[in-house]
């Protein structure tokens, strides 16, 4: 192996290095467990009102449709 090969290996390396450390950094900065969980909670809670929306305007035009439950 000649020197340039050596260079541009030691190189590649340097950078591959560096990109890993990168990552590592960036995957050490999480937000707080309370922040993640909040936003579960957010969430969940938006689909289950959604869904009762969904619900309540297919009740609705049912209903006008003439089809009762009794």
């Amino acid at each position: 192996m000649c020197s340039a090969e050596k260079s541009k290996l030691m190189q590649d390396t340097i950078e591959m290095q560096t990109e890993v450390s990168n990552m590592k950094q960036h995957t050490e900065h999480k937000t707080p467990l309370w922040k993640r969980v909040m936003w579960l909670v957010i969430i969940y809670g938006a689909s289950v009102l959604a869904l009762g929306v969904v619900a309540s305007l297919f009740r609705m035009m049912m209903t006008a449709a003439g089809m009762r439950s009794h």
